[in-house]
């Protein structure tokens, strides 16, 4: 069993999202280790991009503060490197296509793995086009995500057929953020994977308070929330570590 495996054995799973570096990357280690302390069972970190397309303003704005501190893919991978020497929990990155490629496909998927990275989240990529990064996610033994969504209709079961690690629900048309109204097909969307793969689906984009995580969770495997916490972090800048430590408490709760 590996460590994504290992995320949704044993009951519901938080998943938190942070983009690495906002506002430092200091910062983002002690944010992994208290969000893995409250009860976080994988974190996915973003890697800052100048045109994140998904991403609603409060990720944008993460991104932009991010890359004006100075971040830089490098700077990651070796935040990334200490952290594995304190801690197993699993980590996923969410990166966009361009810095993966400006970066060298071969050398990020090599300095991934070393860096002990055990999945891949990449937005803008369509299933169809996954040949571009597969490859390298199966040399390297590092699970590759898909997404799911409500529009996703037909193609749902080939998309589920074909998943790895966990598939990522969307639940909601649109851009990442904060949201009150989901689309009334998640349930549905849930049922139609697990008719065609016995695989953990993972319900984000929206979520954001204990309400939404407990009715998530009643018919999916795990919640995942970016918008809410990268919130909290540009609220309290070098003071959040606190604050989001409660948050993801609070939201871990919900869902047991």
């Amino acid at each position: 069993m590996n460590r994504i495996e290992a995320v949704f054995k044993d009951g519901k799973a938080f998943i938190p999202f942070i983009t690495a570096g906002d506002p430092s990357l200091d910062i983002t280690e002690q944010l992994i280790y208290a969000m893995e302390s409250a009860g976080a069972d994988l974190i996915e970190l973003g890697i800052p991009f100048s045109d994140p397309v998904a991403e609603g303003i409060v990720i944008q704005k993460a991104d932009e503060r991010s890359l004006a501190a100075g971040t830089t893919t490098d700077k990651i991978f070796d935040m990334v490197l200490r952290v594995r020497q304190n801690t197993d929990i699993p980590l996923a990155f969410m990166s966009y296509l361009n810095p993966i490629f400006a970066y060298g496909k071969d050398r990020f998927f090599k300095r991934a793995v070393e860096s002990g990275i055990d999945a891949l989240i990449v937005p803008d990529m369509p299933f169809e086009e996954k040949g571009e990064i597969l490859p390298f996610c199966t040399s390297y033994n590092i699970d590759l995500i898909s997404f799911v969504a409500p529009t996703s209709k037909e193609r749902i079961a080939a998309i589920a057929a074909d998943a790895q690690g966990f598939l990522y629900c969307i639940s909601s048309l649109g851009v990442t953020g904060v949201r009150s109204e989901f689309s009334t097909d998640i349930e549905e969307m849930v049922s139609l994977v697990k008719a065609t793969k016995n695989i953990p689906c993972a319900i984000g984009f929206g979520i954001s308070t204990p309400a939404h995580a407990k009715k998530m969770a009643s018919f999916a495997d795990g919640v995942i929330v970016g918008s809410a916490i990268v919130k909290i972090i540009e609220q309290y800048g070098t003071k959040c570590v606190k604050p989001v430590t409660d948050y993801v408490r609070q939201m871990k709760a919900a869902i047991l």
